[in-house]
């Protein structure tokens, strides 16, 4: 894995440059980032340019052997833009125009600001396309972040009829596919239908579920437009796009099939506070960040990169962003470095080279504090080089053991029609892949039309969408499924199945869902000494050959099995999920084990890792190439089979 830095030689004196980059191979690193905040000091008015500075700055980086990632400065259009085209500015969902003084200042649906964007990506990409040092190129900068994907602008409306239109073809048939009947809804024409922002009470669910997939499209439309212009201009680079950690708000799967890498913005402690974790999870971790939290974006990006994935921002201390900001755990910035390493990653690089002494970053790390000398994340890069350089090559990651479904499409749907307001499809996802890898279980995130053959086993915590193809799929991977409470209960169109749900799982397991209720918090429905369900129950019917294997105290099925399939009718507690994976991988023929809590273990080729996230030592029983016996809390371990 190459180690590398995000470095704005714009906001630093020049005199600092040519002693960053020094600095910077002789601690280990092997590239940067550069340029994808820089448009004004790039093109101070419109038609002026000034590049000799960047010019000089990547000619520096190369001349000490560092590659550059440049990225396309699309984020944050300077202010001469804005006043120029106003238009560009999106609206949030309260109709107010975010306006010019942060960043990601634009709507994605403004037809003038996609041609300024391409217009400033050919312009950089002509200039530093086939410059030697350039070996990445990085389009904008975290897409949709603070809140900026959908928009309710004179354009994204416009830009939503045209999207409706090429979807349903006419009017009539919009009207049955949402059911718009209903309340008497219906249109005369697409130029009727609005935001569904401001209604009286909830507005359509199958709208809101459509705004969500046309806001999308629009950022797929956005990147694909830069990634032409790359391609073209600087061929045999690889084109990457940074994602966020717990961010749904576009398809990062169709997102990522248009690049060669995906890579991911990891901020482990920063995360836990925004993270679907207990009180008690989020104290006792509050220096490492979750166990799992890292590990389930690393999976899920290496699955938008089909295979290819980095981690291009990674956190070096305290934030700013976060409600709270702690300090890393001594060991944890080392840890979370070799965490990437095990899954596979063939980058990361740190945000940011040096902390800023001023605007809204101000208070966030960096490896080098304002005064420029080495913060406390300096010795743990320079271990986790070291350490890379003394195990050498390492072999790809291989399948693992089980997929875990995850869906963009699903996310939304129980967002748009949740009932129960504490559901959350994107932290049912994060809680089973929890119990699979704290048994043990190595795990991939997969999309719903992922080739699933090979696996032993595949999960599906909260699929709301099964057609016809995906069940056949899974029915003809010969791996065990099991599924849980929601699964198959919408179509495409936003209707409950006519033949109810579980739709398309049916051709695996003969059961179907008569009933749905939503528990509020406090709520529980025992299931003798084996647990509880909590927020959401199904009342199930289920053919001759489904054998029930757990009942509820009120006599209601709750997990029930034919064959391979397995399906769970309640949202369980954490510990009768487990006994359920751990049941069901027992038959599938994998070897679960409760590691607990606090440790986790990978495994890379004949590489072993392990991880300590908890505030006691673990002792293991193997001769380690890196790492201490007993593992500290906030350490590694690493031996070889």
């Amino acid at each position: 894995m190459k180690l590398g830095v995000c470095w704005y030689p714009e906001q630093w004196p020049e005199h600092l440059w040519a002693s960053d980059v020094q600095r910077m191979a002789a601690l280990g690193l092997s590239f940067v980032r550069v340029g994808e905040f820089a448009w004004s000091r790039i093109e101070p008015e419109l038609g002026r340019f000034e590049w000799e500075w960047l010019d000089r700055a990547v000619d520096l980086a190369h001349a000490a052997g560092l590659e550059v990632v440049m990225g396309t400065p699309t984020a944050t259009p300077p202010k001469w833009l804005v006043d120029a085209h106003p238009e560009i500015l999106a609206k949030g969902r309260d109709g107010q125009v975010r306006g010019f003084g942060s960043r990601r200042h634009y709507c994605f649906s403004s037809d003038v600001y996609l041609e300024q964007s391409r217009r400033i990506t050919a312009l950089m990409a002509d200039r530093y396309g086939q410059h030697p040092a350039v070996v990445a190129w990085q389009t904008d900068n975290e897409y949709g972040c603070h809140d900026t994907v959908v928009s309710m602008s004179d354009a994204a409306k416009a830009a939503f009829r045209r999207w409706l239109a090429a979807r349903y073809g006419s009017v009539k048939a919009l009207n049955t596919a949402w059911g718009l009947a209903f309340w008497s809804q219906e249109y005369r024409s697409f130029d009727e239908v609005d935001a569904p922002f401001g209604t009286v009470t909830e507005s359509h669910p199958a709208h809101r579920l459509d705004w969500q997939r046309f806001s999308s499209a629009m950022v797929e439309r956005f990147n694909a437009a830069q990634v032409e212009i790359l391609r073209a201009a600087s061929p045999g680079r690889d084109i990457v796009h940074n994602f966020m950690g717990l961010f749904t708000e576009f398809d990062h799967y169709a997102v990522g099939r248009q690049l060669d890498v995906a890579t991911w913005d990891s901020y482990p402690i920063g995360f836990l506070g925004q993270g679907p974790f207990t009180v008690a999870d989020k104290a006792r971790y509050l220096r490492t960040g979750h166990p799992d939290l890292t590990a389930f974006h690393h999976s899920l990006y290496r699955a938008c990169g089909q295979g290819r994935w980095w981690v291009i921002e990674q956190q070096p201390g305290p934030v700013n962003w976060a409600a709270w900001n702690p300090a890393p755990a001594k060991g944890a910035v080392e840890l979370w470095g070799w965490e990437a390493v095990a899954q596979g990653a063939e980058r990361m690089s740190w945000f940011r080279w040096r902390q800023a002494p001023t605007g809204q970053e101000a208070m966030h790390a960096g490896l080098n504090r304002p005064d420029n000398q080495p913060a406390a994340a300096w010795p743990e890069v320079e271990a986790l080089a070291a350490g890379l350089s003394q195990l050498g090559p390492l072999p790809p990651r291989g399948r693992s053991d089980v997929a875990l479904i995850f869906d963009y499409d699903s996310v939304w749907a129980v967002r748009s029609q949740p009932q129960g307001r504490d559901q959350d499809a994107l932290a049912t996802a994060m809680a089973w892949h929890t119990a699979a890898r704290r048994l043990g279980l190595s795990v991939d995130i997969v999309p719903p039309d992922a080739d699933l053959a090979g696996y032993d086993l595949v999960l599906l915590p909260a699929q709301v969408f099964v057609d016809e193809g995906l069940a056949r799929r899974l029915a003809e991977s010969g791996a065990t499924v099991l599924a849980g409470p929601r699964t198959g209960s919408k179509t495409r169109d936003f209707a409950i199945p006519a033949h109810l749900p579980p739709d398309g799982l049916k051709m695996l397991i003969d059961v179907t869902v008569a009933r749905v209720e939503s528990l509020p918090p406090g709520i529980v429905l025992p299931a003798g000494n084996a647990g509880q369900v909590t927020g959401w129950m199904e009342d199930v019917e289920s053919g001759s050959q489904v054998e029930t294997r757990l009942t509820l105290d009120d006599g209601r099925g709750l997990w029930f099995a034919s064959a391979r399939a397995h399906y769970l009718a309640g949202q369980v507690d954490d510990g009768l999920l487990r006994r359920v994976l751990t049941n069901v991988a027992v038959a599938t023929g994998l070897q679960p084990r409760d590691l607990g809590p606090d440790v986790r273990v990978e495994r890379l080729g004949n590489f072993n890792f392990l991880f300590n996230y908890g505030p006691v030592p673990v002792t293991i029983a193997h001769d380690l190439l890196i790492g201490q016996n007993p593992v500290l809390p906030a350490g590694v371990a690493i031996w070889r089979d």
